[in-house]
């Protein structure tokens, strides 16, 4: 028997903040963007937050696995690459379009997985989900104009199929986990060899696209703090937490709040414009994607309530 429970109120409460931190955090990558920019502020959160786990670990007195090297290079190149997407997009496109796009990653595990794994083969609803979800993309990208146009169309454009493709990415970094042994290891060094190959994938990535700006300001460093301590360090050890304590599924469909913080603090703290085409396709999207990962919980119920014959 799976010793995981369902949701009570104490799971929803934390679960409601989570997705708060992660609406937030791709707002305050943008406001930060005149003193430091995206790129350069998540490899610096990806190296502060990596030594925090590694102190962490050491005062747990947990061992740092170096037989899982493969794995874990692995892992954290994927983790970096998400977040180089991640940071150059910032430069293109609003912040809302970011994490919505970027919230697409469940898309991605479920095709990952139904090729990898015979268990995690999708059903014709969830290939209903995957098409629904795409048309929302499209939605979303065809829908472009006004300020968008404004600011340079092919620009806008690249900055959302950059924020796609981090979604690919992190999608990637999930299968890629879930099929080796960092299945089977510690949340912390998991997420260790994540953050210590971001950061390496990232301040390298920075040093080649000359994204080295950082001007010590108030804003810069209120803005590390929240990404490395409250993002980096605190929801994914949180988010871990309740993984191992909680039904991943009914956690999976919580998390569907995430696009939607994000959508209105980019529209209520940085002023972006809410397109009435962008609100369908976002609406079309999270229906896909929940479609896709809520569906076996669902049938479950289904089945549950259904009276027997």
């Amino acid at each position: 028997m799976d010793p995981r429970q369902a949701l009570d109120g104490k799971a929803a409460a934390i679960m409601t903040v989570l997705c708060l931190i992660w609406g937030l955090q791709q707002v305050v990558l943008k406001m930060a963007a005149p003193d430091v920019t995206p790129l350069m502020l998540i490899a610096l959160r990806s190296g502060a937050a990596a030594l925090l786990v590694w102190a962490l670990m050491r005062w747990r007195g947990e061992r740092i696995d170096l037989a899982l090297w493969r794995p874990g290079l692995v892992v954290g190149t994927l983790f970096g690459c998400e977040f180089v997407l991640v940071g150059e997009g910032l430069r293109f496109t609003s912040a809302s379009h970011m994490v919505v796009l970027l919230y697409t990653a469940p898309i991605f595990v479920a095709l990952g997985l139904h090729w990898k794994l015979p268990a995690e083969r999708l059903s014709r609803v969830q290939w209903a989900g995957i098409g629904l979800a795409f048309v929302g993309i499209v939605v979303t990208f065809a829908g472009r104009g006004g300020a968008a146009v404004d600011a340079g169309l092919g620009r806008v454009l690249w900055g959302d199929l950059l924020a796609l493709l981090a979604g690919a990415a992190w999608g990637a970094t999930t299968v890629a986990v879930r099929l080796s042994r960092l299945a089977q290891a510690p949340a912390t060094l998991t997420l260790l060899y994540q953050l210590v190959g971001g950061f390496a994938v990232l301040i390298g990535a920075a040093g080649l696209l000359g994204q080295w700006h950082f001007k010590p300001t108030p804003v810069a460093w209120w803005s590390l703090f929240f990404q490395a301590v409250v993002v980096s360090f605190f929801s994914y050890l949180t988010w871990f937490w309740l993984l191992k304590r909680y039904l991943a599924s009914r956690l999976g469909v919580f998390s569907f709040l995430t696009p939607l913080f994000g959508m209105l603090f980019g529209v209520w703290l940085l002023g972006e414009p809410l397109e009435a085409s962008f609100v369908a396709g976002t609406v079309l999207v999270l229906a896909g994607v929940a479609v896709v990962s809520a569906h076996g919980w669902l049938r479950q119920r289904w089945q549950s309530s259904t009276p027997a014959r």
